[in-house]
């Protein structure tokens, strides 16, 4: 079995589905109102577990009403939670989620998720030396995420970093880090006012652009290719991406060629799009052999 380190958030989304977005000033009817489990981190921790790897998490929350209710949900999807800390000075992390036809805008509250410090992760370096690959986001502090990249290069354990949200981002970091997944808003916010073919060219078989409904697009070294996404009809679109990352490493740690773990990756978010919720529709490893998509070659267990 794979071993695998996700560094990152965790979260309660309040989800708001409704038929019209407000503008400034406006009021409009929602149709239903919901909380679910989420935090980039923790999506993409729950996505890997599901999917057949071992996974530990890293991550804070804080001592409130929501913060059991996280750790026992990692519990439940079989992940480690010995790097889980509490904090008593800030809430648990949060979101609001507005959903309309299928489609999903975020604001994200970070609480306790703020509180990931350097020194932390660098009293954990034998939780990174031990891990196939280490995913990262950027819903925790920024020099959290440098002092991991950092260790995990000096170490030679491989790190898949998600840079969203986007923000300002050092090129030492991105030469060090083994794949970098923005999607097309989060790629404009890096890397403004450059041709998305060009910087690929920069970065082969590093940098993964997803592209919602298209797919993802990539350098293999020789060409730029994309991989097309599966055809479906979005339910809810909250935690494609997540989902994408966690099957992408999962693959790969796997041994899977990058293309072949782009399309793993694509499968696992196609079915995760037709259930509502981040993590309710993040598919296991046996509902993704169930799909007439799935690879036989695709040896994972």
């Amino acid at each position: 079995m794979v071993k695998l380190t996700v560094v990152g958030s965790i979260s309660t989304d309040f989800i708001i589905e409704t038929e019209q977005r407000p503008n400034v000033g406006e009021t409009v009817e929602g149709q239903n109102l919901s909380t679910a489990f989420g935090g980039k981190g923790a999506n993409q921790a729950v996505a890997a577990a599901r999917l057949g790897a071992e996974v530990s998490m890293v991550g804070t929350v804080g001592e409130d009403t929501f913060s059991d209710d996280l750790i026992n949900n990692l519990k439940e999807n079989k992940i480690l939670t010995d790097n889980v800390e509490r904090v008593t000075h800030l809430p648990s992390g949060s979101a609001m989620i507005t959903v309309q036809d299928g489609d999903n805008s975020i604001i994200y509250i970070p609480g306790a998720n703020n509180a990931l410090t350097a020194t932390r992760i660098n009293d954990i370096q034998n939780t990174f030396k031990e891990s196939d690959l280490v995913i990262i986001q950027n819903e925790v502090p920024a020099v959290a995420i440098e002092e991991l990249i950092d260790i995990c290069f000096k170490i030679g354990t491989p790190v898949l970093y998600n840079p969203a949200p986007a923000r300002k981002l050092s090129k030492d970091a991105l030469e060090k880090v083994s794949f970098f997944t923005p999607n097309e808003t989060e790629f404009s916010v890096l890397f403004p006012g450059e041709e998305m073919e060009a910087v690929l060219v920069r970065y082969p078989n590093k940098l993964l652009i997803t592209s919602g409904s298209l797919g993802v697009y990539y350098h293999d070294g020789t060409e730029v290719k994309l991989v097309p996404a599966n055809k479906v009809e979005p339910v809810d679109t909250t935690g494609a991406g997540d989902t994408f990352n966690g099957a992408f490493g999962v693959a790969w740690a796997h041994g899977m060629s990058i293309e072949e773990s782009i399309q793993f990756g694509n499968l696992a978010a196609s079915l995760s799009i037709q259930k509502k919720g981040a993590q309710s529709g993040i598919p296991t490893i046996e509902e993704m052999k169930g799909s007439r998509l799935y690879e036989k070659k695709w040896h994972i267990e």
